[in-house]
């Protein structure tokens, strides 16, 4: 047995680890609390239910020459990515950050914010592997709204869902699920928009059921080129033919009914 005067010291009960170890959203001075409290019911402020509008796109307006030129720009490093998005979209934010951890590697941005005084909650992929700690994330945030009436928007980018030995011992598969139920079961309109890379079901997890935008510089693809050709046994020089074949760009994903429209900047 652990006496416990040897243990009251331990940093382990202050709020700060609380914090670190993804307990707790957010640290707050005393004297700041009741202004705090009063941002958050702004931010959480329900009203009539309408569907999140769709985000202006910030990048590349002009269609992709071909699949493999998508897949590039969607991969640019210079391409406009989530923090951008949601500055643009938003008059202001708060971040949920319970369940994620120190350190935010869980790929994913969320939160609510006002756009026009109308609260919306974000879900927003940050351009890397999607791991379970994001994806617990966003179920919880997505299930948070629809409990208080608050439309969703979700922003799409990443290569797909991590998949290194971590990440399966974390039950990325089971978070991936849980995420897909806690969107088709929400009674709140949500709303998607790809804004870059959108593989496998790593991006359908964030998908809304009926209203999915991309942006022009972005891609949809239930397998990414590299990995296509690799079961497909082609040749390293032949993913970028095999990017056109798999007919990923956002014109022919609106053509194929993937998508319902494409974002205007």
């Amino acid at each position: 047995m652990v006496d416990g005067a040897e243990t009251a010291d331990d940093s382990a009960y202050t709020v700060e680890a609380q914090f670190a170890a993804g307990f707790v959203d957010e640290l707050v001075w005393e004297g700041e609390l009741g202004g705090l409290v009063g941002e958050w019911m702004s931010h959480l402020a329900t009203g009539p239910l309408e569907r999140a509008a769709v985000p202006r796109a910030l990048g590349e307006l002009s269609p992709a020459a071909d699949g493999w030129q998508a897949v590039l720009r969607a991969r640019a490093a210079q391409r406009p990515r989530a923090g951008a998005y949601l500055d643009d979209y938003f008059d202001s934010r708060r971040e949920l950050r319970a369940g994620r951890g120190e350190d935010g590697g869980d790929g994913v941005l969320c939160g609510f914010g006002l756009r026009g005084g109308r609260a919306v909650a974000y879900a927003a992929q940050t351009g890397t592997a999607t791991r379970p700690a994001g994806f617990r994330a966003v179920t919880r945030l997505v299930r948070t709204a629809d409990r208080l009436g608050v439309p969703v928007l979700t922003l799409v980018d990443t290569p797909g869902a991590a998949s290194d030995p971590a990440a399966e011992r974390d039950g990325v598969g089971p978070a991936i699920a849980e995420l897909f139920a806690a969107v088709a079961a929400a009674r709140v309109p949500v709303t998607t928009l790809v804004i870059g890379e959108g593989g496998s079901s790593g991006a359908l997890a964030l998908c809304s059921t009926d209203c999915v935008w991309i942006a022009p510089d972005a891609y949809f693809s239930v397998i990414a080129p590299e990995l296509a050709a690799g079961i497909l046994k082609r040749a390293p020089e032949d993913v970028p033919a095999l990017a056109g074949e798999l007919r990923l760009r956002p014109h022919e994903l609106l053509a194929l009914g993937v998508v319902d429209g494409i974002a205007a900047g």
